[in-house]
């Protein structure tokens, strides 16, 4: 099994930690974030370290452990330096545009495709064809991205739509027996 659940977390002079009955609290220069507790996990702060222990060392508890410190040492890194996800848009004529608390996206379709911003996402248009995603929830970062890159997934015959930066595609070739392509 792994080893996750014994590292500590060292936490910057900026953050609060509050520990409750079933939830750690953290408190930072971007924010406020929460990470439950799992039965049998318990969270133990000294000089400045979280330290998560666990009951038994059962397979169950085991993964709950590291999973606990896992949550918490994103959370730490949310409420300090945040998280991003870039995505690329490839197309002619697809763009981006922020209007008011929405992002419309022409993408190819009949009409553009309006997706309202969650509360504590940011989305930034930096050009028509790039999207940031910005916040202190990593999941809820991630999860963002990949609802607006589902509105269209990239082709792999003519490399458009929307991909995270830095996706790599590779090209296939038409299908054989197609007839004027």
């Amino acid at each position: 099994m792994s080893r996750v659940g014994n590292l500590v977390i060292q936490l910057p002079p900026d953050v609060t930690v509050t520990i409750g009955p079933g939830a750690v609290e953290f408190q930072g220069p971007k924010g406020r974030l929460a990470t439950p507790l799992r039965p049998g996990v318990t969270a133990v702060l000294e000089n400045r370290t979280l330290k998560f222990v666990r009951r038994d060392d059962s397979k169950e508890q085991k993964a709950l452990h590291g999973l606990c410190r896992t949550l918490a040492a994103n959370a730490v890194v949310g409420v300090t330096s945040g998280y991003q996800k870039q995505l690329e848009i490839f197309g002619v004529g697809y763009r981006a545009k922020i209007e008011k608390d929405k992002l419309e996206l022409s993408l190819g379709y009949s009409r553009p495709v309006v997706y309202p911003i969650p509360a504590g996402i940011e989305i930034v248009c930096e050009k028509p064809t790039l999207v940031l995603v910005k916040g202190i929830d990593k999941q809820k970062v991630g999860q963002v991205a990949q609802e607006i890159k589902n509105f269209r997934r990239p082709d792999v015959y003519k490399l458009k739509g929307v991909r995270h930066a830095g996706e790599k595609l590779i090209k296939k070739e038409r299908k054989a027996g197609v007839a004027g392509a």
